[in-house]
């Protein structure tokens, strides 16, 4: 009786560990097939409007797809935006694209030194930043590993952090995208490039509270 009992008892076992390892085995494979499919949306770059130039290989792929996802009308009137516009021509300012959640700032000049920039990240907005004459650095990290040096202030939306992070020359061709999920070191000094022309496009990430 005892030995039947025992047999039940490891038959049910087995089968419950066999049933676990195929649902973990599915939900990996279900996993690698949806990262699979991101990488293979963004590396399609419809979602680029047609705009001539490259998202820098630094670009968290899967935050972006699904900002751009949430709300694909507001990216497309951004990537459009700078597809239309002159971006050598255009003079330095604040062009507003759509009132409260698009616009871009253009600036030309001196870009600072890496001590005079600060880690910073966003809630609200992301950002599209690109380097339309000269060359400059960019700081990539990810904000979850970062440490807030400055608190979250809501009138400029940015929070600043202290952290080790990535450097990637950023020059005509290709921009960076940094959603509120990256925090970036953006626009510092390369030898050499004295005065830099930059378009920066913030894009609503989300509503405020």
């Amino acid at each position: 009786m005892m030995k039947k009992i025992s047999l039940k008892l490891l038959s049910t076992l087995l089968i419950s560990i066999l049933l676990i390892g195929v649902g973990s085995f599915t939900w990996s494979c279900n996993s690698s097939k949806n990262k699979m499919e991101d990488k293979q949306w963004f590396s399609k770059g419809e979602w680029l409007n047609e705009l001539p130039l490259k998202a820098h290989s630094s670009t968290n792929q899967e935050a972006f797809e699904k900002l751009y996802k949430a709300n694909p009308v507001l990216w497309k009137k951004a990537f459009q935006w700078m597809k239309d516009t002159d971006l050598e021509a255009i003079d330095p300012g604040t062009y507003v694209i759509e009132e409260g959640n698009l616009k871009a700032i253009v600036s030309d000049a001196p870009a600072p030194a890496l001590e005079q920039v600060k880690w910073e990240a966003h809630k609200y907005f992301s950002d599209i930043q690109y380097i339309v004459r000269g060359k400059a650095l960019m700081g990539v990290a990810p904000v979850s590993e970062a440490s807030v040096s400055e608190a979250y202030d809501s009138d400029s939306d940015v929070a600043f952090f202290t952290i080790e992070g990535e450097y990637y020359t950023a020059e005509p061709g290709s921009f960076f995208i940094f959603t509120p999920e990256e925090a970036h070191r953006p626009g510092i000094k390369v030898e050499g490039f004295d005065t830099v022309k930059k378009v920066v496009i913030k894009v609503r990430a989300k509503k405020a509270d």
